[in-house]
């Protein structure tokens, strides 16, 4: 028989320092957890520039956050190595949350991507830190891993993260390409983590960027 999962807070009662955890303690878990819980509902009101499918709105980061990770839980059979689809949706779930704190910043502005990383680890500092420590640690260490893009997981989760804007760009008829001017170079280099994390979807990609481009939604060079 498979044993059950051991849950955090089991854990927690049980090999704390003074277990089992006082009311006290158990109370001051909770505050933590929850307070984190009602920030990130924050995440609902940070706008993205691309619109969603039937191009009514502009999609928030909370959206954009919850459809990478059921699309993780579709196309994680194109990963070019095994990988722990579990672990690829939690990292989706919260690679994001730094938005709260740093806004959305637009892929292909430049100025706006020089102090990019600044502005998130501040925010990761902050967020994370509002969880119990082991738990605050656990999933910051999640985020830190997305950024890095040093593992299966997270090379799968950066190139989920480039073809879901690239599906809704489609679908809007170029979307947030036309409307800052982006080019095909510029499309291709941000795509490229899918050539190589998920090689199979690579075809797909380059028949919708040609198709954007003979209909003029992406600029040539």
């Amino acid at each position: 028989m498979t044993p059950r999962p051991v849950s955090n807070l089991y854990y927690f009662m049980r090999h704390s320092k003074e277990a089992p955890a006082s009311r006290q303690e158990l109370s001051a878990r909770i505050s933590h957890q929850l307070a984190f819980l009602v920030e990130v509902d924050r995440l609902k009101g940070v706008l993205r520039q691309t619109l969603l499918c039937d191009g009514s709105r502009q999609e928030n980061s909370a959206e954009h956050s919850w459809h990478l990770a059921l699309m993780a839980a579709v196309l994680a059979e194109h990963a070019a190595q095994p990988v722990d689809v579990t672990r690829v949706i939690r990292m989706l779930l919260v690679h994001d949350v730094v938005e709260i704190d740093a806004g959305d910043t637009f892929a292909y502005d430049l100025s706006a991507n020089a102090d990019r990383a600044a502005r998130e680890q501040r925010a990761a500092d902050r967020i994370f830190g509002l969880l119990p420590p082991e738990q605050g640690q656990e999933l910051r260490a999640l985020w830190d891993e997305f950024e890095a893009q040093q593992t299966p997981e997270s090379r799968a989760a950066n190139a989920l993260d480039r073809l879901q804007p690239l599906l809704l760009n489609h679908q809007t008829h170029g979307g947030s390409w036309r409307t800052h001017g982006v080019n095909r170079s510029q499309v291709l280099r941000r795509m490229d983590p899918i050539r190589t994390a998920m090689p199979t979807l690579w075809p797909a990609v380059e028949d919708i960027v040609a198709h954007n481009c003979s209909l003029g939604h992406i600029l040539p060079e």
